[in-house]
């Protein structure tokens, strides 16, 4: 791999793991929402399930390649499906007024990064276009999608980040955020089934 790829595939993971996806944007509302104490567990889910599915890509391209498209025609569906769902939930939901009995799970996050069809793409895109022409032990796949999921946790360690620094506007305006959060992820839902 010469390092004009290399170069290419940084650039790649960067520009997928910052920008506006499912996980991004609930990490980002439920900062706003809940903090980050109370958040953490949901934030825990994302990472966790960033990683777990960035190691099923690994497998997948390393020896089931049979296997990927009928399962990601599955997950786009449940996906949308789960997407539209947490745009529904983003858009009706209210600042944390303390006597709330709900918390942010962490198989909320889990579950929604296992659905996540952007970061499935992401990691079998950034393999088959980026490594797979010069790699191919499943040690080395490994090593690049551990690299993916580490890129796409800061990533959203930094909607966290911004989420805390918008906490005092969110309050004051959340019902308006909280529609155009609500239709980012509803442009998330549309474009996987688009694509």
């Amino acid at each position: 791999m010469g390092v004009q790829v290399l170069y290419s595939f940084v650039i790649y993971a960067l520009i997928n793991a910052f920008t506006p996806g499912p996980g991004n944007i609930l990490a980002l509302n439920t900062m706003t929402n809940y903090g980050w104490k109370k958040g953490k567990p949901l934030y825990f889910g994302i990472f966790a399930g960033y990683f777990f599915v960035q190691a099923l890509c690994a497998f997948f391209i390393f020896g089931l390649n049979n296997l990927i498209n009928p399962i990601m025609n599955v997950l786009t569906y449940a996906g949308a499906i789960y997407i539209l769902w947490l745009a529904y939930r983003v858009a009706i939901s209210k600042p944390d007024n303390k006597t709330s009995d709900k918390q942010p799970s962490f198989w909320i996050g889990f579950v929604l990064q296992v659905v996540n069809v952007k970061i499935f793409l992401f990691g079998i895109t950034a393999l088959t276009g980026y490594i797979t022409p010069y790699y191919s032990s499943l040690g080395t796949l490994l090593f690049f999608e551990i690299l993916i999921a580490t890129v796409g946790t800061i990533a959203t360690l930094s909607w966290v980040f911004f989420g805390g620094i918008l906490q005092k506007t969110y309050f004051k305006h959340y019902r308006i955020i909280n529609i155009i959060l609500a239709l980012l992820l509803l442009q998330c839902a549309v474009a996987l089934l688009l694509h």
